[in-house]
């Protein structure tokens, strides 16, 4: 599916060039919960003027030179630690990337100690993902610095739900109006948390479609609607969102069989077939073929946008450390 050739069909210029204005008075970025619309919108703004930026042959832009980023993960990651990392890079940031088994928490140093440790180098922007949800707030409140939550527990992921916004606006022109469905494992994901927020800032009709031992309790509380038939969750939507299954989240058997699950909540070309023609096809990876997302169906020509997810997810952090730093820049150009 081609992108289309104005995908912002909300008027965020309008407010972005507002005299007097601060189009996004925060911080830290900790989550998509408690942000505006328009806030959100500027986010998105700022992200697709990198996306073009990030297709030139010569990708370094010296915009956050002197600033410095350390990307703290607690966690495994592949594409938000490294997008992060090169994100900051191409704004020409002095960039340290530090996984938890490499930290002193190995030693039984605390979080808050590290945060201590951390903030006496003056780091300009922390990037923090951590396996307790709320850690990263926590932490937040310890250091000089701004903060990007990269996803804690099963709180949010907000670049993600960033990232996936731009995709489906490059990718639909709009996300107003669109019947978004997120299928899978709900309960332990906090990028469902993070998109359902997003989508319903921005009038979209986010559903939850997962069997019931994968369903947060009162989900219908998050602002979705709530199918635990697939069938009946993908009937008529414009985006499949596909979650995986969060092993390493879960404390006990949710699912019968890896086998089962599939047949009733994989992704296959014939349950695709009952969303709209044209419906795109997600996932925040990492994928498990045969799992949650037939083969098939993750390669489809036209419609996944597994790869533009993973592309945007760049220029969405970019925009996150040149939004989150301009009082840092501001304050260092002040005291030179």
């Amino acid at each position: 599916m081609t992108e289309t050739a104005d995908p912002f069909v909300f008027p965020a210029r309008a407010m972005i060039d507002a005299p007097g204005g601060d189009p996004f008075p925060h911080k830290h970025l900790l989550g998509i919960a408690g942000l505006k619309p328009e806030e959100i919108r500027f986010l998105l703004q700022t992200a697709n003027s990198y996306v073009e930026h990030n297709r030139q042959a010569l990708k370094h832009k010296p915009t956050l030179a002197g600033l410095t980023q350390i990307n703290l993960f607690f966690e495994n990651s592949t594409r938000t630690m490294m997008s992060f990392d090169i994100a900051g890079k191409r704004l020409g940031m002095d960039t340290v990337s530090m996984t938890g088994e490499a930290s002193s928490v190995r030693k039984g140093e605390t979080l808050l100690d590290t945060a201590q440790t951390l903030n006496a180098m003056r780091p300009d922007v922390l990037v923090v993902r951590h396996r307790q949800s709320g850690a990263v707030a926590l932490l937040a409140q310890k250091v000089d610095g701004a903060v990007i939550n990269a996803g804690d527990g099963w709180h949010e992921h907000p670049t993600q739900a960033l990232l996936d916004a731009l995709t489906i606006l490059r990718h639909k022109g709009r996300i107003e109006g669109l019947e978004v469905a997120i299928c899978g494992d709900v309960a332990h994901s906090r990028v469902a948390r993070s998109n359902i927020y997003l989508l319903n800032a921005l009038g979209a009709y986010p559903r939850l479609v997962a069997p019931p031992t994968l369903m947060p309790a009162h989900a219908e509380r998050l602002g979705a609607s709530v199918h635990t038939d697939m069938a009946e969750g993908l009937d008529g939507a414009d985006v499949v969102m596909m979650l995986r299954l969060q092993r390493e989240r879960m404390d006990g058997a949710f699912v019968p069989s890896e086998r089962e699950y599939f047949t009733f909540y994989g992704l296959t070309e014939d349950k695709l077939a009952l969303a709209k023609p044209d419906a795109l096809v997600m996932h925040p990876g990492p994928m498990n073929r045969g799992v949650e997302i037939a083969t098939a169906v993750a390669d489809l020509p036209g419609r996944s946008v597994v790869e533009a997810q993973v592309e945007m997810g760049v220029a969405v952090r970019m925009a996150c450390l040149d939004v989150l730093t301009r009082h840092a820049r501001a304050a260092k150009g002040a005291g030179q």
